[in-house]
Formats: structure tokens, sequence, C-alpha cells
């Protein structure tokens, strides 16, 4: 890294993170009609607002299957290894450094977000310790369409043309498309109608598992009245209720199920969730899954994860290391690229049926396949002969 960060840090001015007003976010019930609404107001040509929907993607991404589809998604990508070059000319050292770095995976986790969310931005800071580090922008709190900061989302009168700002292109970086609704945008009538039938089949449980419980008795006398409510409280937990001698109380017939509807509807809502996410169906489908299908879904998905590192790349080309060049933490000419994913299991078996032809270096097998060779096996004398020979000898 550069060493001139010291004379960085006086220059750095506080960002607008910190005029973001804290705002308390409760929890409601969300229906379609309020995910129309907020992609209304998020279209709206003049006063656009990204928070409702924002709110939303917010909500819908504790639904635990997306949740871990997002996961399985960025990780594979965060954990990826890369190279820093210097001109054309690979630089081992920065290289290691760097990748113990926290805010570079800050930088790249926020570059893969906007593709699910629509945008990030994030500014660089150095914290009271002096560490280089990334502070995320709330996206509740932008409209990239406008180039608007808000610094508390329900005012209109306070606002920051950020893309304004001389910290733009330098401490202050966003990444996406300002009209982009995000990938999320496709999951949200899968999570709410995954929710509804969650609610409807623990309803179905309820009603299954402890009936409700009817009591008739004269209604007129107030003393038989209470003292059938006592009964009902202290006979358990199931919903229950009275009624008059002389009035008759039916069940109504219903469809007879099991919640096989429900769990149809749950399992079609995961299905196409992953789809959106990883591209296919991982490990969803048990009754009628196999190994080859899973296999064909996690190919799918790693094209997904080295379009996403291609899109960290270009990023890093064309916004982030001009940034980090001007502020002084990496020399100029430096570069990022991904090291390419290699099939280890194809290319050994390659290098087995090449062994008994050519030399191959050891050095080069512990590289690629952690395997300590030291050297060239010699030949045993006596495998050459037959079993008689080795008898008689």
């Amino acid at each position: 890294m550069a060493k001139n960060k010291n004379s960085v840090k006086k220059n750095s001015a506080p960002g607008i993170s910190h005029s973001i007003a804290p705002k308390s976010v409760y929890r409601t019930r969300i229906d379609i009609q309020q995910w129309n609404r907020s992609l209304d107001m998020f279209r709206n040509v003049e006063y656009p607002k990204t928070y409702p929907l924002q709110l939303l993607y917010n909500e819908i991404s504790s639904d635990a299957l997306l949740l871990s589809q997002l996961g399985n998604r960025i990780s594979k990508s965060l954990k990826a290894s890369f190279t820093i070059s210097i001109g054309d000319k690979p630089d081992s050292d920065m290289t290691k450094d760097l990748q113990n770095k926290k805010w570079i995976n800050d930088i790249n986790k926020q570059i893969l977000l906007s593709l699910f969310f629509g945008y990030s931005a994030f500014e660089f800071e150095f914290d009271k310790d002096g560490n280089f580090v990334v502070t995320p922008i709330k996206r509740t709190n932008m409209v990239p369409s406008k180039g608007l900061f808000y610094k508390d989302y329900t005012d209109d009168t306070n606002t920051i043309l950020y893309r304004d700002r001389k910290e733009y292109g330098t401490w202050f970086l966003e990444f996406g498309e300002p009209d982009d609704l995000g990938l999320l945008n496709s999951c949200v009538p899968h999570v709410l109608f995954k929710k509804f039938a969650q609610s409807c089949w623990a309803e179905l449980c309820e009603i299954y598992g402890i009936p409700p419980r009817v009591m008739k008795t004269n209604t007129h006398d107030k003393s038989m009245v209470a003292r059938s409510e006592k009964m009902m409280r202290d006979m358990g937990a199931a919903a229950w209720f009275i009624i008059d001698s002389t009035e008759q109380f039916e069940f109504a017939k219903g469809v007879s199920t099991n919640g096989d509807v429900y769990q149809n509807l749950i399992q079609l809502c995961n299905n196409e969730m992953s789809m959106v996410i990883s591209g296919a169906i991982i490990g969803q489908d048990t009754v009628n899954g196999n190994r080859s299908k899973d296999e064909s879904a996690q190919e799918v998905l790693g094209d997904l994860v080295e379009s996403d590192l291609s899109l960290i790349e270009m990023y890093w080309e064309s916004s982030i290391i001009p940034a980090l060049v001007r502020i002084g933490i990496l020399p100029e000419s430096a570069s990022l690229t991904y090291d390419k994913a290699e099939n280890l299991g194809e290319l050994w078996d390659r290098t087995k049926e090449a062994m008994p032809y050519y030399e191959i270096k050891p050095e080069w097998i512990k590289e690629k396949f952690g395997i300590e060779v030291e050297g060239k096996r010699e030949a045993n004398p006596l495998a050459a002969l037959n079993i008689a020979d080795r008898f008689f000898v």
C-alpha cells in the first residue's frame, strides 16, 4: 500500500453517511397492493421515491430460502482469489496484503448487492484508529434516478445532489443502474405468497390438531353460563363457544386436505426464488432430485458467479482503482484480476493419463492439487519378475 496514509487521513472529509437521520421501522403485514404501490412510487417521473421498495426488499430478505440463496451466490464470489498487478507484472506481496483486508471484501459485497437491490453506494473513510474503512450508504435514503440523497427519506426539503459534490468519484462511489429494480423485485410476490401459504397451513394444523368445542346450556341463566365458561376454560386451550340449548350448530363441510395444496404452493415459490437468484433449482427437490440435476444446477450457478466476478473486475477498473489511486491507497497502473476457475477433477484425470508418457514437475502437482510430491519413485526390480521367479529367488 502507499505510504502517504497519514496525509490522506488529514484530507478526508466527513461523509454524508453520518448525516442520515435514524428511523424507526415498524413491521406490518405486506401484500401485493403494497408492492404495487411501492413500484408506482419508484417509477414516478417527477418525484420518485425508493424507500418503500427498499424497505420491502429488506423485509423479504429475511426469508430463509432467499437468504440462503443470496448468501450462497455472494459467498462464492467473495471467496474467489484475485491478483493485484502493477503494470503487467503481478505483485505477490501487495496481493497477499490486500486479500486480508476487510475493506476489500466490503467493496466487493456492495457491488454484488447492487445486482439484487438495484444499486449500492458507499464512502471511503478513515476511522478514529486510522484504519481505512468502507461505510455503506442506506439505499432508502438515495434516489439514483435524480442523484438525490435524503438525510431523512420522509423529508423532501432536506436533500443533497450527491453527484455534484467534490467527493463523488473519489470518496463517494455508487454502483448499479439508476432505474434498475434489482433481482429481488422478481422475488417479492413469491415471498408474499409463501408467507400466505405458511400462515394458512399453520391455521389448518391448529384446526386439525385442536378442534373447537361446543357447549349447550341455558344462556338466560347467568349462573349456568358462568359455570359453563369456567368448565371450558379449565378443560384445555382449544377454542370454545357456548350456545343456547334450543340452538343448533353444525360445522361446514370443507375440502378435506392434509395441506398438500399449501405445500405445493410453498414449493413453487421456493423453486421460483431459486431460479431468480441461482439460475436453477439447487438442492430443493429431494423427492425427484438426483445427482446429475444438482451438478447441472451447480454449473449454472458457477456461470453466474463468473459473471459476477467479471462485473467486479469492471467496476474496479473503471471506478474503484482510480479512486484509490487518487486517495493514495494504491499506486498508479495497478489492476485487479480474478484467477480463472479450473475443474480440478477433470485436470487430475488428464494429469494421470499423461503421467506414463511425460515428466510432470512435482512443484506443479503440489501447487494445483496440494499433493506433497518429493520426486520420482524408484522402480522395484522384482516387479518385472513373475510369481514363479520370485518364489525361487
